[in-house]
């Protein structure tokens, strides 16, 4: 399931993910059983000429939902995205567009490897960046598999916000002040149509909602909330039983105008010291 934070602040985007992939393995003739693996990479960006700012730097995307297409994680596909999509361009995209061509890139991966009756989640993609000569970022959203366009989130110069997705189980309580689960409960238990529940929703959210002033935050505390949320589900998640779905090292990146894309912090390729010397701390 995962949990992707995208963050769309006044000094520049905040792009948050976790790297457990869980799937479910069955031995013949046994139960189904879930299987994690922790080193998946959520958090998408792309090549630049070396210690330069390239052109497809001031973009990035973080995914959550399915965690595959087929046999394989959405960042495995990124070197056949800029091979047959990305250098086929001469110039900088804007957001809008990376976000049109991932999700027709995508989707049409998607079909190859996906079988038609498939009927489990989608995978969401939360894609930010900065057009060209613009002041404020841009975030959109979309799924694979969907024919919906990719839908933009916070729109306009003056309104910032968070995009997430995922396990909101711990997340969703924390800001909202309630399990995302509560209203379709207690519409359920207590007969209340759709348009009621929609009603108690908009209510809940307007008296518990967490006071958080977006649009004054600065980018080190935009980055301090979406490792908060993402942390905190993982030590929640250790200490309960359900599905432990967000899971091993956390991956942020920040992307601004003048800099384009930068990781604050990203997971790396190491041999056993490495492993054994966090085991011991």
């Amino acid at each position: 399931m995962s949990l992707g934070v995208v963050i769309k602040g006044p000094e520049g985007i905040v792009l948050a993910a976790d790297s457990r992939v869980t799937l479910e393995a069955q031995r013949a003739g046994g139960e189904r059983l879930p299987v994690n693996f922790d080193n998946a990479t959520k958090l998408l960006s792309f090549s630049r000429p070396f210690n330069q700012v390239g052109p497809h730097n001031f973009v990035g995307a973080v995914t959550y939902g399915m965690a595959v297409v087929g046999l394989r994680t959405a960042h495995s596909y990124i070197p056949e995205f800029e091979q047959k999509v990305l250098a086929q361009q001469g110039k900088r995209l804007t957001v809008k567009d990376y976000a049109h061509k991932l999700r027709k890139f995508y989707n049409e991966r998607w079909e190859e490897s996906v079988p038609k009756d498939y009927a489990g989640p989608p995978m969401a993609f939360v894609v930010g960046g900065y057009d060209e000569d613009a002041a404020y970022g841009r975030v959109f959203l979309f799924q694979v598999p969907g024919e919906s366009e990719p839908e933009e989130q916070q729109p306009g110069e003056t309104n910032f916000g968070m995009t997430w997705g995922g396990q909101l189980e711990i997340a969703s309580r924390l800001v909202h002040g309630f399990d995302p689960q509560l209203t379709s409960i207690v519409g359920k238990e207590l007969n209340i149509n759709d348009k009621e529940i929609e009603k108690l929703h908009a209510t809940l959210r307007k008296h518990l909602h967490y006071p958080i002033p977006y649009q004054v935050l600065p980018l080190q505390d935009c980055v301090d909330l979406a490792l908060f949320l993402i942390r905190t589900t993982m030590v929640a998640q250790r200490l309960a039983i359900g599905v432990r779905g967000v899971g091993g090292p956390i991956d942020v990146a920040v992307v601004t105008r003048t800099e384009g894309l930068r990781y604050v912090q990203q997971k790396v390729i190491h041999g056993e010291e490495y492993a054994y010397r966090e085991a011991e701390q």
